[in-house]
């Protein structure tokens, strides 16, 4: 009996922390459907998307750090998505009032759903970081594999090398969480993998709701190739890296503060 509570556990935060991914599919489908007049059906996007934000800060489901977080990973998505647009590795079809270069503004924020169920996982299940490998290592990593997404399309795609250097950079790299009283861990390469491909999944059902399309979507739609999987697994890398280094930067300075404290 125990292990399905502790099944049931980790499930409830597993979905209390995907709300806004899950609003955001909402909101993909339900805009597919039913038609608001006068109002660009990306710009509706926006508009939903911005309350539900608003409501889970007001609500506490989010907090003014987590919020924070969120807002760098919708530029950093953002300003990739208008590149690519670019380079026609997709496009968004429909018209918006609020589309820059091609991009609507809401595509941001499924970046910033990676983000934020990374934020909300990390609070609920007291989640820390064994062997992480510094700043240094991660960060510059994290870098190269956010500026091969642009460089690959005029020089050769190293995925697959960075790839292996994560396995090397994080092999020693341990996530430890708590469910209820237990603590379990498990290897932060295998967590890359897991969350890519729902990422994947997640993408899938985002192309067939006309979110975007790929080249190949555009006559009927079709499965997103596996090959993006990859790519998903080192983007989940890059919200890794920032988000546990903004985590270990915010509990040294409790720390640093909690000692303060005492010493008064």
């Amino acid at each position: 009996m125990k292990p399905i509570i502790q099944l049931l556990y980790f499930g409830y935060h597993q979905a209390m922390s995907c709300i806004f991914p899950v609003a955001i599919f909402g909101t993909l489908a339900l805009s597919s459907i039913i038609e608001i007049p006068f109002v660009h059906r990306y710009d509706t996007i926006l508009l939903l998307l911005l309350a539900v934000q608003y409501l889970m800060f007001r609500s506490g489901l989010e907090t003014l750090d987590e919020i924070k977080v969120i807002c760098v990973f919708h530029l950093i998505g953002l300003f990739l998505e208008m590149y690519k647009v670019k380079m026609g590795s997709w496009s968004y079809p429909e018209p918006g009032l609020t589309k820059i270069l091609g991009v609507p503004l809401y595509s941001g924020f499924m970046y910033a759903s990676v983000a934020s169920f990374m934020c909300q996982i990390w609070r609920r299940l007291r989640m820390v970081m064994t062997g992480w490998p510094g700043l240094a290592s991660a960060g510059l990593l994290g870098g190269a594999i956010y500026l091969n997404f642009f460089t690959h399309h005029f020089i050769p795609d190293f995925r697959w090398m960075l790839t292996g250097l994560v396995l090397v950079v994080f092999w020693k790299t341990w996530i430890v969480y708590r469910v209820r009283t237990i603590t379990y861990r498990m290897p932060l390469t295998l967590a890359f993998v897991l969350v890519g491909f729902f990422i994947w999944l997640a993408e899938n059902i985002a192309t067939f709701f006309n979110a975007w399309k790929y080249p190949d979507q555009h006559q009927s739609w079709q499965l997103v190739s596996f090959s993006k999987i990859s790519s998903w697994f080192l983007l989940v890398i890059i919200s890794v890296i920032i988000v546990a280094q903004l985590k270990h930067v915010k509990a040294n300075r409790n720390t640093i503060e909690a000692n303060h404290l005492r010493d008064e």
